[in-house]
C-alpha cells in the first residue's frame, strides 16, 4: 500500500506521486515537443528542464506563440517569507532568472509577509516583514537584472496591491476557498482573503501598460491552488489567464516530504557554515547498503539517496557527470560517503559564492524593492 502523501500551499509530506498530482490538479505534462519548442527559441535546454525537475505547465505554449509573434511575456514568482531561506526555496528562483536571461523580460517577485503573518501561530507582523526583507537578499544575491527586477513586500506595497486585490475577492467566494484549500470554520478571514492579494502580480504589469501582458510564473508545484482560482478569476476582469511552469519539490535530508525551514534538520540553509553543510549532508537519508562489502556487491539506489537528488536537482548541471556518478553509485563503485563529500563540497562552493553576493546585496535592495 502506498503511503498517502499531502501536497497543499502550506503542507507537504510523504513520498509524492507526480504523475497523480498532474492528474488531480489538472496540469499538462512538459513534453518532447514542448522542450523542442524552448529550445527553438532559447537554443538551449536548461538541465532543471531536461531533468524532469520542471515537469508540468499552465499554456506554457501560448506564452511561446506570444513571444514568437514579438509579444514579450513577464514573469512573476514568490514565496512566502521565512527566517532564513533553504536550497528548496531558490530552486525556482534559479530558473526564474535563467528565463530572464533568455528572453530578456522583467520580473515581479512577491515577498508575502502578509500570508506568513496570517497563517503562521506566535510570528508578529514586524518579523514577518523583516524576514521579508532578509530572503529578499538571497533572491538578489542570485544575479536578477535590476532594471527588468521588482521586489513587492506586501505590507510595503499595500495600497496598490489592495486597490486591485478586492476586485479578485469580489469574485471569490467563500465555498470555492473553502473546496480548494480545505478551509474550516476556524480559519481568520485574512487567510479566506489571501489568495486575492497573490492574484494581483499576474495581472499587474497589464495595468501599468495599460493593455493585456501574458504572464507566466515559475512556481513549484505546491503553490498551484492559488493560481487555479487566479486563472479562473482574471478572465473576468478582462485580463490573461496567467502561464504556469510548475517544479517539483526539493525532497528534504530525511525520508519523504520536501525541505522544510521549521524542520531544521531537513534543510540546507543559505546562511549555513561549511560544517553545517557537511554534519547535515552526512547524516542525510542515504541509498546506500548497510555495509561496505555488500555495497560493493550490490550498489546503491540513487534514485532514492538524498545527496544523489541534490545534485540532479540543483548542483551537477553536467548530464554525463551526473550519468557517471548515478552508474558508478548503482554498480557499487562509488561508496555513499564519496557520494556525499561531491554534494557537500558542490553546496559549500555555491553557498560560499552566494553568501558573499548575499552581503553585497545589502547595498542593492533599494533598487529592488518597489514602493506605492
Amino acid at each position: 500500500m502506498t503511503e498517502k502523501f499531502v501536497v497543499t500551499p502550506w503542507e507537504v509530506s510523504g513520498d509524492i506521486d507526480y504523475d497523480k498530482l498532474v492528474k488531480e490538479f489538472g496540469v499538462t505534462s512538459i513534453d518532447e515537443s514542448l522542450l523542442n519548442k524552448i529550445n527553438k527559441v532559447t537554443g538551449e535546454i536548461h538541465f532543471m528542464l531536461r531533468r524532469g525537475i520542471f515537469f508540468a505547465h499552465r499554456d506554457l505554449d501560448f506564452i511561446l506563440k506570444e513571444y514568437d509573434k514579438g509579444n514579450k511575456f513577464y514573469l512573476y514568482t514568490g514565496r512566502g517569507p521565512s527566517e532564513n531561506l533553504h536550497l528548496g526555496h531558490l530552486l525556482p528562483m534559479v530558473f526564474t532568472k535563467y528565463l530572464q536571461e533568455k528572453f530578456k523580460v522583467k520580473c515581479y517577485i512577491q515577498l508575502t509577509d502578509d500570508e506568513k503573518f496570517l497563517f503562521k501561530q506566535g510570528l508578529t507582523l514586524e518579523q514577518a516583514n523583516k524576514m521579508a526583507y532578509e530572503n529578499a537578499l538571497d533572491i538578489i544575491a542570485l544575479g536578477f537584472d535590476p532594471k527588468l527586477t521588482k521586489i513587492i513586500v506586501d505590507t510595503d506595497y499595500a495600497k496598490t496591491l489592495y486597490r486591485h486585490a478586492i476586485r479578485v475577492a469580489k469574485h471569490i467566494t467563500f465555498s470555492t476557498v473553502k473546496a480548494v484549500f480545505g478551509f474550516e470554520n476556524n480559519n481568520n478571514i485574512g487567510q479566506i482573503f489571501y489568495t486575492s492579494v497573490q492574484a494581483v502580480p499576474a495581472f499587474l504589469e497589464s495595468v501599468f501598460q495599460g493593455k493585456n501582458v501574458p504572464c507566466l510564473i515559475p512556481y513549484g508545484i505546491d503553490q498551484d491552488p492559488h493560481f487555479r482560482i487566479a486563472r479562473d478569476v482574471l478572465p473576468k476582469l478582462g485580463y490573461l489567464k496567467p502561464a504556469a511552469i510548475e517544479n517539483k519539490l526539493l525532497p528534504g535530508l530525511l525520508e519523504g516530504g520536501k525541505m522544510s525551514a521549521s524542520i531544521p534538520n531537513s534543510a540546507i540553509f543559505t546562511t549555513d557554515s561549511p560544517k553545517e553543510v557537511e554534519r547535515k549532508i552526512k547524516n542525510a537519508f542515504s541509498g546506500g547498503k548497510d555495509t561496505l562489502e555488500e555495497h560493493r556487491k550490490h550498489g546503491g539506489n540513487p534514485d532514492i539517496d538524498i545527496a544523489f537528488q541534490y545534485l540532479k536537482f540543483f548542483f551537477e548541471p553536467d548530464d554525463a557527470k551526473l550519468k557517471k556518478i548515478y552508474n558508478d553509485y548503482k554498480s557499487g563503485k562509488l561508496l555513499s560517503g564519496e557520494l556525499k563529500q561531491i554534494c557537500i563540497d558542490k553546496i559549500n562552493k555555491f553557498l560560499a559564492e552566494h553568501q558573499k553576493k548575499r552581503e553585497q546585496a545589502k547595498s542593492k535592495l533599494h533598487e529592488f524593492i518597489l514602493k506605492d
